[in-house]
């Protein structure tokens, strides 16, 4: 609600310029220092006209622009006022995916720059995570193991819970944003190989020991096998999507020794 959390302050006094660009800058201020979160509200299009003292037309413009850049959700008519989104994921996403269409980036490029951040990720896990955050992440392991028996979509959530948690482990943020960005990338170009495969149930249990070594590098604090790990698996899985030029680069990427994942 407006009142708890206090999304535009009354009365403020705004630098000169275009009315709806100090509305917008109002608000990318307070998202930037945190008072305002993902799932606050804005006030509504009345409450901004009473605040500003401009014109509904300005506050429309200042709305339609946050929109566009993904910082808001807007509906005409929602007395709740509009829904602040979360900055950075959604524009981002969207942003790599067209990037990726538009520039014709290839599957391997794609599932490279994908390798690169994940290794990472993991190799920092290793080092930096909690035990608390190693419990969460045993726990979504645990969720893939019992999802193998209820399918491709309830083992692709506990899949992507699995990495969130490994990726908040990281204490990176810029990762985790850019893993989500380079996921639904690979996604869009090469789609999802669990969902397109004869035997899903043995997908499902090969992709689920992939998981299991990496937990335990992970859980080892063995940063250079959990690296390694995840370049190999992305690999394996993605590898038949690949120019044979781009899966030989690749295996290069993943460094010397044979990749567990393939012909297992």
């Amino acid at each position: 609600m407006v009142g708890e959390t206090d999304a535009v302050a009354a009365a403020e006094q705004l630098p000169a310029g275009r009315a709806y660009r100090q509305i917008v800058d109002a608000v990318e201020r307070d998202l930037y220092a945190g008072v305002l979160q993902p799932g606050d509200r804005l006030p509504s299009e009345r409450e901004m006209v009473a605040r500003y003292g401009v014109s509904r037309a300005s506050v429309r413009e200042a709305l339609r622009v946050l929109e566009n850049s993904g910082l808001v959700r807007s509906r005409h008519g929602d007395r709740a006022g509009p829904l602040v989104l979360d900055p950075a994921g959604g524009p981002l996403a969207d942003t790599m995916t067209r990037i990726a269409k538009l520039h014709g980036c290839t599957p391997g490029e794609l599932v490279g720059f994908r390798m690169v951040l994940e290794s990472a990720a993991n190799q920092l896990a290793a080092y930096l995570r909690t035990e608390d955050q190693l419990t969460e992440i045993r726990g979504s392991l645990a969720a893939m193991r019992a999802a193998v028996d209820e399918g491709g979509e309830a083992f692709g959530r506990a899949d992507f819970a699995f990495h969130e948690c490994i990726v908040r482990a990281s204490r990176n943020t810029l990762l985790e944003y850019n893993l989500k960005a380079a996921r639904q990338a690979v996604l869009a170009q090469i789609g999802d190989k669990i969902a397109q495969a004869g035997d899903a149930r043995a997908q499902l249990e090969e992709s689920l020991r992939h998981h299991e070594l990496v937990f335990a590098a992970i859980e080892s604090g063995d940063g250079e096998l959990a690296a390694a790990l995840a370049k190999q698996s992305l690999l394996a899985y993605y590898g038949d999507a690949l120019a044979v030029d781009e899966r030989l680069a690749l295996a290069k990427l993943c460094g010397p020794g044979e990749n567990p994942f393939v012909n297992s």
